[in-house]
Order: C-alpha cells, then sequence, then structure tokens
C-alpha cells in the first residue's frame, strides 16, 4: 500500500454490493461483479482520484460471513485489512443487521477506523425503520440508503466519506518544515550501497528531497565519501541528514555546532510516537542475555549482507551489548506473532512505505503491551553513542 494516499476498506457479508459500490467510485469495472455470493477472494487494492478528496486506495474485502475452510481465510484476510485503512464503509443490503456487522464495528472501535454505514441496494429493498432503530442501538455512525445505480447516491457517499476522514490524512506533516526556514542550506548524506536500487536513491531519500524543496531550501546532496570535501568549501548547513547507517562516520566529521539527524529518525516524528519511541531506545541499556528483539519493516525487499534490519542492527547490537540476543522479523504487513508478550524490545524501521494510521496500527498491541518500541534510526544513533545529538533538534 501507498504511504501517503488515503485507504478506504469496504467491508460486509457476501453479496451486498460492496464491488459494485467499489466500481462505481472508480468509474470503471476495477472488481468482479457476480449473482454469486463469494466471489472476491483476497482484498482487492485500486487507486483512484476521488473528486473533492484526492487520491486514495480502494480495498475491497471478501464476505463476513463466507463458509468453509476456504470461507474462513478469507475472513482473516479481509479482518487484518481493519488495521491498514484509514476510514471503512460497513456495506449491508436487504435490512440485514446482526452478529456480522456487529462484530465488524467492534473491530473498527478496537481499531480506531472511522466508518459509516450503507445500506445497498434500496432498488430492491429500502432500509427499514426497525433496521435503522436496530443499528442505533449499537453504533452513532451515520447511515446511508443507497443504490449503485443512480449517480446522486455518489455524491452522497462522497459528502459523507469526507466527514469521516481523518484530518491527519489530509495533513501529511512536512518532515522537516518546522526545523528550517525558507532558503536553509540542507545537507543530505546519502550512501550507496548494495540495497540502493539501480540507478535510483532509496524512497526516504527521495521523500526527503521533495520535502526540502517544498520548503523552498537549498539542497545539498553527497556521498559519506564526499562529506569532507564538501565541509572544505566553507558552507555550514542548517541540518544535516544522514542515513543512520553512516551515522558513527558522519558524527565523527561533521563539526558539532551543525545539528545533526537521520532520515529515519525524522519519518520516526511523523509517521510514530516520537516521545515513546525515545523512551523505548533508552531500554537498549537494559537489555538481558536470552532477550528476543522483534524487528519490523514496513516493506518487503531483497536482502544483502548490507541489510540495516536483518544485518546490520543484530550484529552491532549484539556487539555494543555483550548478551546474547535473538531476534525475529517480519516484513512488510505480515501478521504479528501471536505471542508478542515474548518480546523485549520492538525495533520498527522508518515506515516510509505505510501511513501513519497503519505504523500505529501495528505497534499498538505491544504499547498496550508494555514492550518498548523504539525505531531504526534512534537505535543506531544509541549504539553510535550519537542518540542524544540525533534528537537535539527537536527539543
Amino acid at each position: 500500500m501507498s504511504s501517503n494516499q488515503l485507504h478506504i476498506g469496504i467491508f460486509g457479508r457476501r453479496n451486498t454490493g460492496k464491488s459494485s459500490l467499489i466500481n462505481m467510485l472508480t468509474g470503471q469495472e476495477t472488481a468482479i461483479v457476480s449473482n454469486y455470493a463469494g466471489t472476491t477472494a483476497d482484498p482487492v487494492k485500486k487507486s483512484v482520484e476521488i473528486f473533492d478528496i484526492g487520491p486514495a486506495i480502494l480495498v475491497d474485502t471478501a464476505g463476513i460471513d463466507d463458509l468453509g475452510e476456504i470461507g474462513l481465510k478469507k475472513i482473516k484476510r479481509s479482518v487484518e485489512v481493519i488495521s491498514r485503512v484509514d476510514c471503512a464503509i460497513l456495506v449491508i443490503a436487504g435490512n440485514q443487521f446482526g452478529d456480522y456487522e456487529i462484530k465488524l464495528i467492534s473491530q473498527f472501535l478496537e481499531q480506531e477506523v472511522p466508518y459509516l454505514i450503507v445500506h445497498n441496494k434500496n432498488d430492491i429493498d429500502k432500509i427499514a425503520s426497525f433496521t435503522r432503530s436496530t443499528i442505533k442501538q449499537h453504533t452513532s455512525a451515520q447511515i446511508i440508503d443507497f443504490n449503485t445505480y443512480h449517480s446522486v447516491n455518489k455524491e452522497k457517499l462522497i459528502n459523507a466519506l469526507k466527514r469521516i476522514i481523518p484530518e491527519t490524512v489530509h495533513q501529511q506533516a512536512s518532515l522537516i518544515g518546522d526545523l528550517v526556514k525558507p532558503k536553509d542550506i540542507l545537507l543530505l548524506i546519502t550512501p550507496i550501497d548494495s540495497e540502493a536500487p539501480e540507478g535510483r536513491l532509496i524512497l526516504p531519500q527521495n521523500q526527503m528531497i521533495r520535502d526540502t524543496l517544498d520548503n523552498h531550501c537549498i539542497t545539498v546532496v553527497v556521498r559519506e565519501t564526499e562529506l569532507a570535501d564538501f565541509l572544505k568549501l566553507g558552507i555550514t548547513p542548517a541540518l544535516a541528514v544522514t542515513d543512520s547507517q553512516v551515522f558513527g562516520y558522519v558524527a565523527g566529521t561533521l563539526p558539532e555546532n551543525i545539528p545533526l539527524t537521520s532520515f529515519s529518525i525524522l519519518f520516526a516524528r511523523v509517521k510514530g510516537d516520537f516521545p515513546l519511541f525515545k523512551e523505548g531506545t533508552r531500554h537498549l541499556s537494559h537489555l538481558k542475555d536470552g532477550d528476543h528483539i522483534l524487528i519490523l519493516e514496513s516493506c518487503t525487499h531483497q536482502t544483502s549482507c548490507d541489510d540495516i534490519g536483518r544485518v546490520k542492527i543484530p550484529e552491532l547490537l549484539k556487539k555494543h551489548t555483550g548478551k546474547n540476543l535473538r531476534f525475529s522479523i517480519v516484513s512488510g504487513l505480515s501478521p504479528l506473532p501471536e505471542s508478542i508478550g515474548a518480546f523485549a524490545l520492538v525495533i520498527q524501521c522508518g515506515g516510509c512505505m505505510v501511513t501513519r494510521k497503519q505504523l500505529a496500527n501495528r505497534l499498538r498491541p505491544f504499547i498496550k503491551a508494555g514492550i518498548p518500541v523504539t525505531n531504526y534510526g534512534m537505535t543506531l544513533a544509541w549504539l553510535n553513542g550519537i542518540f542524544e545529538r540525533a534528537i537535539r533538534i527537536f527539543g
């Protein structure tokens, strides 16, 4: 899933018209429509530009009432989607509202996902007063009587969506907007290793460059091998941002008076609970023999000997602490381990590939369980002995 687009999940029983609703919003046959229940299998994602809302990703899910062993797997995948969306549409039809819908509503509330309810196919059955009354016993969410064949309904649905979309989706925080002013010189230190895609920069570096341009800064990009050469020019940047993996070298080369942080730490501030990450980082000094550490990567990628999460951080942690530590890795948005209580610490990547909502939901079970949480950049700053310097600019 894209990192900055609004994610809208479509949920409900089989054959309530979820796929038809998706097709109406996209203006094309994105999802297969059939009179046979259970047509949708895995969640289907479609990027769309919704007038007056902007770019969004619609996620069509399998019926929550599917049957059989395969049906249960479909339901499991549908429920997993809840933690990955910014808002949801619960689709009902034929005045059916019961345990399936009540359970979904409970899960929306648990994951703090705003939602509305669409009673679909009102050309066949309009919503009855007893249905409205039953729904209102369980939720105060808006209810729309609807069918996908009337264009006026599309406008009604979009207006309802606008009311529930979280403000944080529209107000994507700048990575450095509150740290610098226009015309400031920003120094970005970007190593090129085996993890970098051929001929391109990695996503956090790309996003950072765009953010500096949006803030009208003068941006200088160098590899760490040319950092000393840049400093000989006598230019003093307002801020230096480095890839975390070369923190040690950069901190030793860059004069102390130049503020320094990393791409990953900036993302931690925008995407996560920064005070919680700071507190969790200090737990690195309390690790014991046998402690189990979970590495959370928000993307999937080819791994190599340069991999930060899978190779460098585990090796550095073992060396720094002198402890016999165990590590588990979960990549992308794969399911979390069932026994989360077994972990002494969670180290989350910067999160450039996911939304703030997705990252928050990913970490919520650990935070509720009282397990310390930190991030790649903060961990590497700590291991290089420059943690306080790396967060000093944030006050």
